[in-house]
């Protein structure tokens, strides 16, 4: 990166230059926020059943008195020994925004694999959020962050609203959901793939900086993530081995 050193004033005059952008930005993106709230929703006819700390609960149960709900549909298949990298680099930031998020709405990540196998991986990551198993129901499936094997194998993902997916059975993604005075719930939105950027406060603390994310020159963008214990370790495992060991596909 090659960008000019100048003087005080100089700096001044450019910064102030980009705040104009910045602000345009910030206005932009609000205006696409009234956009989202205000988009058609569907209602949700068919009975979900979750397993989670508190035993068996229904999509309605998951609300616990609020009305909307947010699903993190975290990766974590059935067999696998740990979660994927990037699913887990979402997973540390969502302990601090449950926190606040569920005092107005309630934030819960769901994956398709049993409870009794995310669990472990679950305590030893640190991680209080809410984690339910979908286990048994064709949650994952209707909100298309899983698919069989044999749509893998024909490449027939329906995955981000008909765009690239990786040829896996386990995606990510988040969907939101409201439930009105009289009980009915509906979906309003989800989100896939690229969608799910905002969701990373690591990166936007990043994008700040000179650097950026620095990614160009990796074989993948976020090549250098871990499992947040696995950063210092001197024989720590590369992206690939880690992606082949929870089946995620994020190496590519």
């Amino acid at each position: 990166m090659n960008t000019a050193v100048v003087n005080h004033e100089e700096w001044l005059a450019a910064r102030k230059q980009f705040l104009a952008k910045e602000k345009e930005f910030t206005r932009l993106r609000d205006e696409l926020s009234r956009q989202r709230r205000a988009l058609p929703r569907e209602q949700v006819k068919k009975r979900y059943v979750f397993d989670g700390p508190a035993g068996k609960q229904t999509l309605a149960d998951l609300f616990d008195g609020k009305s909307q709900l947010i699903v993190y549909h975290f990766m974590f298949g059935p067999g696998w020994d740990e979660g994927c990298p990037g699913c887990s680099f979402i997973g540390d930031h969502l302990d601090g925004a449950a926190t606040h998020v569920n005092q107005r709405d309630i934030l819960v990540a769901v994956s398709r694999a049993p409870r009794a196998e995310f669990e472990p991986f679950k305590k030893r990551m640190g991680w209080k959020f809410k984690w339910l198993s979908s286990a048994g129901s064709d949650f994952n499936f209707d909100y298309h962050v899983s698919f069989t094997k044999e749509d893998v194998e024909m490449g027939k993902l329906d995955y981000n609203y008909g765009g690239e997916a990786q040829p896996r059975e386990e995606l990510p993604g988040a969907s939101v959901f409201y439930k009105d005075d009289g009980g009915r719930i509906f979906h309003t939105y989800s989100t896939y793939a690229r969608g799910l950027d905002l969701l990373l406060g690591a990166y936007n603390w990043i994008d700040l900086t000179p650097k950026g994310r620095d990614e160009e020159e990796l074989s993948f963008p976020m090549a250098w993530v871990r499992h947040h214990d696995r950063y210092g370790q001197k024989a720590s495992p590369s992206w690939a081995e880690i992606a082949k060991s929870a089946e995620c596909g994020c190496e590519k």
